[in-house]
């Protein structure tokens, strides 16, 4: 007798490697570091970093960081490509997108909303695109910015990590995105790198 039909079917999000957003405002600065420095330069995802910014305001928060990582990191440019073992961060004044063919898009963010650029609509996008392969990280903020793309992340089978309130200057929104009950792990700080290596290496 013959065996069940297999029949395959075609992966239907359009980026094929794993690519972690971490959203940050009030005391992202510090955690972010704290994050980003352990990651090994062999990191096998692309990271994509939204911290909330005055959008008129002269940043300089790519310098800051990529002094304090392996990875290569720089502002996100548009249309730029993401690639495994790069950092990508949200340049001021800018909303942060992912579109098809792993590429960047950046939509200039106006006077609203207020949360700018909008952790929600990086998550929406990220989540449609790369479905199981993508990792939020919520860490210290004001506010509920990224809750309801943290929904839309597990929605389609991405994995939420959110800061615990112990290490965070300020909870409410590691707060708002646990009370959806779709974090997978609420971590201290100096714990997340560790988990973001584990679960895009498993």
């Amino acid at each position: 007798m013959d065996g069940p039909i297999r029949v395959e079917v075609a992966d239907p999000f359009p980026v094929g490697f794993p690519v972690v957003a971490i959203i940050a405002s009030a005391g992202g600065v510090e955690a972010l570091l704290r994050v980003l420095e352990p990651l090994p330069a062999d990191l096998p995802a692309a990271v994509l970093v939204a911290l909330h910014q005055e959008p008129h305001r002269v940043s300089e928060l790519a310098q800051v960081l990529g002094r304090q990582t392996r990875l290569p990191l720089s502002l996100a440019e548009p249309d730029e490509e993401m690639r495994p073992g790069a950092v990508l961060v949200a340049p001021p004044g800018w909303h942060l997108i992912v579109t098809s063919h792993a590429r960047i898009g950046l939509i200039e963010t106006g006077a609203l909303p207020p949360s700018r650029p909008s952790g929600d609509l990086l998550l929406a996008t990220l989540a449609v695109t790369c479905g199981p392969r993508a990792l939020a990280v919520i860490l210290t903020g004001g506010g509920h910015d990224a809750q309801a793309g943290v929904r839309a992340v597990v929605h389609c089978g991405g994995t939420v990590l959110a800061q615990d309130e112990d290490t965070s200057k300020i909870f409410a929104m590691p707060a708002a995105a646990i009370a959806t009950g779709k974090v997978s792990q609420v971590l201290a700080v100096d714990d997340i790198a560790a988990a973001i290596v584990a679960h895009t290496t498993r």
